[in-house]
């Protein structure tokens, strides 16, 4: 009872300290309110509001559908400009695209001569440029198929194709990006607050206070382990709640509290690799750097950007002794497609026994540290 007390009472001064550190509350509101807003609502993989200019020269049936194929929200309404006025125009940056349709395009089509539209590209926007390319060929090349099925009958093909998209039918973006916004806070936040909790009793001076006190390193290690843990669980249920569902309308599939369980075992597995990070970095400028060293793989690698199935086997095999690989798997299964405990047991045993060695491997460097200061 004396140890569980020691611990509660220093998770407390945890608590405290951290709430008068403005900028550490600072970053936790705006990680989990408009840096979940943010990824959310911009589309990054994708081509959105382009601006376009169409010169037509040719003032036709065709050209004008064509014109009219170019619409919100892939394209912004495409500016009518002559010829001459293209190159201009794409050096100024005020275009990313500018499509030339020659003269008689329409009587050329018709007569089988196979005339040549002209797509000017400004590729100093990359994203935009090479997305809209493949964009704007198969627009142009389906309106000039429809316009020629009108004199020529078309042949239809044996099999009809479906497309029927399971829980994200509309692949609206904000639906992933939200919740995946969420996962990646969720571990970033938890390295930095207990990795600083340790800094800051460094810097402060106050480690020395602790090391004459009658508590053992297990019982510090531990009271910053769920008092930062509690801070981050908290943080994340009410984004979860207030910012994902109220303000993005982003459906949430499964079960909440089952989610937040698996929130609560990845942050005993990250909370220890902060507790690792603090006792290797002097300083908080050191832990940032280690933080990118850290943070990046864990988030690029552990499936939620990229597919896991198209890494390297080798990056696969490594990464599955990475927590965030099975909360990301745990997460997705849970709030996209409403999976059950039944389901998930697998990556919440996995997350228990990468915690617990995570945390052992962390305690035998935390008294290691202490051992020297004293």
């Amino acid at each position: 009872m004396r140890s569980l007390r020691n611990i509660f009472n220093l998770g407390i001064k945890e608590l405290r300290t951290l709430l008068g550190d403005k900028a550490m509350l600072a970053l936790i509101v705006f990680s989990f309110t408009l840096s979940i807003y943010s990824s959310a609502t911009v589309t990054p993989g994708s081509l959105h509001m382009a601006p376009i200019a169409i010169a037509d020269q040719d003032q036709s049936q065709l050209s004008t559908r064509i014109v009219n194929s170019f619409y919100a929200p892939y394209f912004m309404p495409p500016a009518m400009i002559d010829s001459n006025q293209i190159d201009p125009l794409l050096d100024a940056g005020t275009y990313t695209f500018a499509l030339d349709i020659p003269p008689n395009f329409q009587r050329d089509v018709l007569a089988g001569r196979q005339p040549a539209i002209q797509l000017n590209v400004d590729a100093t926007r990359m994203s935009q440029a090479f997305l809209g390319n493949s964009y704007i060929q198969n627009i142009v090349n389906d309106e000039v198929s429809e316009f020629m099925a009108r004199y020529r009958a078309g042949s239809a093909l044996p099999v009809d194709l479906e497309v029927r998209a399971r829980f994200n039918p509309n692949l609206d973006q904000s639906w992933f990006g939200a919740v995946m916004a969420i996962i990646n806070n969720i571990t970033m936040l938890a390295i930095i607050l207990t990795g600083s909790a340790l800094i800051r009793e460094r810097e402060h001076g106050t480690i020395e206070h602790l090391l004459v006190m009658p508590i053992t390193p297990f019982e510090i290690m531990l009271a910053k382990v769920w008092s930062m843990g509690l801070v981050v669980l908290v943080a994340s249920g009410l984004s979860l709640i207030f910012m994902v569902q109220g303000v993005l309308h982003v459906p949430i599939e499964g079960s909440i509290p089952l989610f937040m369980l698996g929130v609560a075992l990845s942050l005993f597995a990250t909370t220890s690799i902060g507790i690792f990070m603090g006792t290797i970095a002097r300083s908080m400028p050191q832990l940032g750097l280690l933080m990118i060293l850290v943070l990046i793989p864990l988030q690029m690698l552990s499936g939620g950007s990229t597919p896991r199935e198209s890494m390297p086997q080798l990056v696969q095999d490594i990464m599955q002794t990475m927590p965030t690989t099975h909360f990301v798997s745990l997460a997705q299964a849970i709030l996209y497609r409403g999976a059950d405990f039944s389901i998930v047991w697998p990556q919440f045993a996995t997350l228990l026994v990468i915690g617990m060695a995570f945390f052992g491997f962390a305690l035998s460097r935390f008294r290691k540290t202490i051992s020297s200061m004293a």
